[in-house]
């Protein structure tokens, strides 16, 4: 059963090392994931599971000790998800390999970890059977879920500014500061892809991990759009 969740942006600008100079700028969502991961540790998991957007449709599975890393950033940073190492041959996505460093900043070593990759062309329904899946994997699961919300908050954003960015962005943070699992599940697939919304399928994911437990209580931590990007921050326990 989901016990408690995390959901935190993935852009790699989030690790210092990458953003540089304009590091500072993102300090303040940094801080906020902190917080959210140490909701996740005080829930006290058997098992954590980062799930976060993929190139492919998924959902794709990354065990324990799957290695990412920042160098396609211009950054010699590698990151491991959890402790050990992994035989597969396979590398992290990067916004599960911004999970993984997130981990590591925080020194997570409550419950082992694991990685599902998701990809925009899933749609909402395979998104929460997905989820029911992993909240099923352990008797009590906690999940970091990683994505951005829209990229056309503004003219310089990577997707040009859009009208209908906001409000959607607006509505996702209220259904994630909720634990509003019916809005996400709601939400529009096809308008959330003309967004570049790399948040909408993890979020799913949640969503049906969360539908057996509806004690849960959701938290908005911190709701920014840097870069005419949507950063959401928030924790459900």
């Amino acid at each position: 059963m989901l016990v408690a969740a995390a959901v935190c942006p993935c852009p790699p600008l989030l690790v210092p090392e990458v953003a540089a100079g304009a590091a500072p700028e993102l300090d303040a969502a940094r801080t906020a994931c902190t917080d959210a991961v140490g909701v996740l540790a005080a829930a006290r998991p058997d098992l954590l599971v980062v799930v976060g957007p993929s190139a492919g449709t998924g959902p794709e599975s990354y065990p324990q000790g799957t290695p990412g890393s920042f160098r396609g950033f211009g950054v010699g940073l590698d990151v491991r998800l959890g402790r050990g190492g992994d035989a597969s041959g396979r590398e992290l996505p990067p916004g599960l390999a911004v999970g993984a460093w997130l981990l590591e900043r925080t020194g997570w070593a409550d419950a082992p970890v694991e990685g599902r990759g998701v990809g925009e062309a899933l749609t909402a329904e395979r998104c929460a059977a997905e989820g029911e899946a992993v909240a099923g994997r352990a008797e009590r699961v906690a999940m970091l879920v990683m994505g951005d919300a829209s990229a056309c908050r503004t003219l310089k954003a990577p997707g040009y500014l859009d009208e209908r960015a906001a409000p959607f962005d607006a509505e996702a943070a209220r259904a994630l500061g909720r634990a509003d699992t019916g809005a996400l599940r709601a939400l529009d697939t096809g308008l959330a892809r003309e967004l570049k919304v790399s948040g909408r399928a993890p979020w799913q994911v949640l969503a049906g991990a969360a539908s057996g437990n509806a004690a849960l209580e959701g938290s908005l931590l911190h709701e920014d759009a840097p870069y005419g990007v949507g950063y959401i921050v928030a924790t459900w326990s």
